[in-house]
């Protein structure tokens, strides 16, 4: 796994839309930094990296950072409490064909 994607796994989840300006920007400066597109072991820690929330659009962000990898990240449908950023990927994949069930 390359360096940008470790620190930006390392941080932890993305933060809901009440942290600091700053703490948004840093967030979004290490995603940037993440050479695209990411491999399957990045896709797939990345996908852990979701916040309770969007992230004033951060979330989609990351999303769309995750596709750029070999696709599904995720093979199976997730559980009826999963982050609502799980189950965006899951039905993003299913409605391309690249999983079945539902």
């Amino acid at each position: 796994m390359r360096a940008e994607v470790r620190a930006f796994v390392a941080d932890g989840p993305l933060p809901d839309v009440g942290a600091s300006g700053e703490e948004i920007d840093r967030r979004v400066e290490q995603l940037d930094a993440i050479p695209r597109p990411v491999t399957a072991e990045e896709a797939r820690a990345l996908a852990d990296s979701f916040g309770p929330d969007d992230c004033h659009g951060v979330a989609w962000t990351l999303l769309h950072l995750i596709e750029t990898g070999p696709n599904p990240v995720l093979t199976v449908k997730p559980e009826p409490d999963a982050n609502e950023w799980h189950d965006r990927l899951w039905m993003r994949a299913l409605n391309a064909g690249l999983v079945e069930g539902g």
